[in-house]
């Protein structure tokens, strides 16, 4: 007998289970009909507004740098290639 209403109590449990989610999912549901959509270009127009744009001379200076930087590792880079390559003809000629 015992064991008959513990089966009872854990179906009634796994029916309010089953009714609490699916009360959850309906709310889920009416919030995001609820919410105004906007227009997604009008959204990135008004972020791009708040962002801070680097000046002219800020981004030439950067730009500067960084083309500096390449050229730097760029000379870098064909000086150990050409000494790797000077070694190899060396050990090819012996």
């Amino acid at each position: 007998m015992a064991k008959k209403q513990a089966a009872n109590q854990s179906e009634l449990g796994l029916e309010q289970n089953k009714k609490a989610l699916a009360k959850n999912k309906d709310a889920k549901k009416v919030q995001k009909e609820q919410k105004p959509k906007r227009n997604r270009a009008k959204e990135t127009v008004s972020e791009l507004k708040k962002v801070t744009w680097p000046t002219f001379g800020t981004v030439l200076k950067n730009t500067g740098m960084v083309l500096a930087v390449v050229l730097i590792f760029g000379l870098v880079i064909f000086g150990i290639d050409s000494l790797l390559s000077w070694i190899i003809k060396l050990i090819m000629n012996i």
